[in-house]
């Protein structure tokens, strides 16, 4: 079987360790754990692995968080890919900090990147693995603290809430959605 992985994230130094790169940061995670390196292709870097009988597109779009949409659908149709077996990478101000949530479909929930994979292709039904930022910010300061570094001890935690989440992808594809909803859900 064959799946996409989308890391979502914004290209570029100065987003590196941001909160909104979450996405970014639990891809480059996955490939490390399975030896797979990224190469810089159209529409942005991917690398190719396989987890037992699971073959692994890994992707982290180079179009910008708002547009991409154009990266997944581009990289589903060049690797004939089902959408099924799309799963995308997000940060979510709405969870607490590194909780996981997988869900089969769902709405954008006012992110813009998952609004634009989902006018890209035509649907909402598409997995996505919500990592949690938390939402410690005052009224109108949601862009700052979204775009910001994680707190120190935030950066401290990270290391162990990445391994779930990349077993919580592993899980998706080797699995299914229903047993990583299960297993990995509100850890």
């Amino acid at each position: 079987m064959k799946y996409l992985i989308v890391g979502l994230g914004n290209i570029g130094p100065e987003y590196a360790c941001t909160r909104h790169n979450a996405g970014f940061i639990i891809a480059d995670a996955l490939a490390d754990s399975v030896g797979a390196t990224f190469s810089t292709e159209r529409y942005g870097d991917i690398a190719h692995a396989r987890v037992k009988n699971a073959q692994l597109t890994i992707l982290k779009p180079s179009t910008y968080m708002n547009l991409s949409g154009n990266a997944v659908r581009y990289w589903k149709d060049k690797e004939g890919i089902d959408i099924e077996n799309i799963l995308v990478l997000v940060d979510d101000c709405a969870l607490p900090f590194g909780a996981i949530r997988i869900k089969p479909s769902g709405s954008d929930a006012g992110h813009n990147g998952l609004k634009n994979i989902a006018q890209m292709l035509g649907t909402q039904a598409y997995a996505r693995l919500r990592f949690g930022i938390g939402n410690d910010f005052p009224r109108g300061s949601q862009v700052d603290y979204v775009l910001g570094a994680f707190s120190a001890e935030e950066a401290e935690a990270m290391s162990e809430l990445i391994v779930i989440a990349v077993d919580a992808i592993k899980a998706f594809c080797l699995a299914g959605i229903q047993n990583a909803m299960c297993n990995y859900n509100n850890k």
